[in-house]
């Protein structure tokens, strides 16, 4: 690899047009200067022929100094980026469960738009991945259900997001029976989320494998159609049937509590935060508390 002092020098002889005012420009002494050429010219073969009042240079020289130019402008680039303030240009990874992505991705779009120069990458996963992403660095932000305990994790409480039991508009359901005849559409944290809701609703009935299954769907935007069509009952984070397009069709059964979830916030804690992820962030706060 070549010394970038080197190429330093290098670029100014040719700029400064002699040994000496390049000495004086980069406050080295002339033999120094003469050195750092040499050892260059030692790698690569002649550089520069010098005339009384005059350097020209060979091709290779020619190569180089496009070289050092090439160097120079990826060195400012790589500044420009560690040293990035503008929080309207650039692109920011966030990734988190689907039940919140379904509600947070279009208030990402409304940031985006009034924000033309960001580029938003979202991608729904379960906790292990979101932490295995944002722990590797392919995405900035990620939110989890389960608090992580990494101390390379800066870890914020984003939001609560209570869990409901969703049932089709047109039954009536006032007690465990009335679930047991609609029945139940599972998803793949359904009969955790169940377990947990069910216990708290109807504390002395036998649990949700009591109840028929009468469907099952793995798309987290799809679930509540069965529900909507009247073929059974689900539980859901409140956040996924926010995003559902029909809530004419559902209704929500209160219980006699409510049992929450806690959304967390993380990113690598060994560097701050992009000025784009801190407004990103402040953005979808403001959204989310407004529902």
């Amino acid at each position: 690899m070549l010394s970038p002092q080197w190429l330093r020098t290098f670029a100014a002889v040719v700029e400064q047009g002699s040994f000496t005012r390049c000495a004086e420009y980069l406050d080295l002494t002339q033999a120094a200067v003469s050195q750092h050429v040499q050892k260059l010219e030692e790698r690569l073969g002649p550089l520069l022929i010098r005339r009384p009042r005059q350097l020209e240079l060979t091709p290779a020289g020619r190569a180089l100094l496009d070289y050092c130019q090439e160097v120079n402008a990826a060195d400012q680039r790589l500044e420009k980026r560690l040293s990035e303030q503008d929080d309207t240009h650039g692109e920011i990874g966030f990734i988190c469960p689907g039940s919140i992505g379904l509600v947070l991705y279009p208030m990402l779009l409304n940031v985006q738009q009034a924000n033309p120069g960001l580029m938003i990458r979202q991608r729904f996963a379960p906790d292990s991945e979101v932490l295995d992403a944002v722990l590797d660095n392919r995405f900035e932000l990620g939110l989890t259900t389960l608090k992580p305990d990494d101390s390379r994790l800066n870890v914020s409480s984003f939001a609560e997001e209570p869990l409901e039991l969703i049932a089709p508009a047109a039954e009536r359901v006032e007690n465990w029976d009335d679930l047991k005849r609609i029945g139940f559409i599972d998803h793949p944290d359904g009969r955790a989320m169940s377990s947990r809701l069910i216990s708290r609703y109807y504390p002395d009935a036998p649990g949700v494998a009591a109840i028929p299954t009468r469907g099952f769907i793995n798309q987290i935007g799809l679930i509540l159609e069965p529900v909507s069509r009247g073929l059974g009952f689900t539980v859901l984070p409140r956040y996924a049937r926010l995003a559902f397009q029909h809530p004419e069709r559902i209704q929500v059964i209160d219980g006699p509590r409510l049992v929450k979830d806690t959304l967390w916030l993380i990113h690598r804690a060994e560097w701050p935060l992009s000025t784009r992820a801190q407004l990103v962030i402040e953005k979808l706060r403001a959204q989310i508390y407004s529902l």
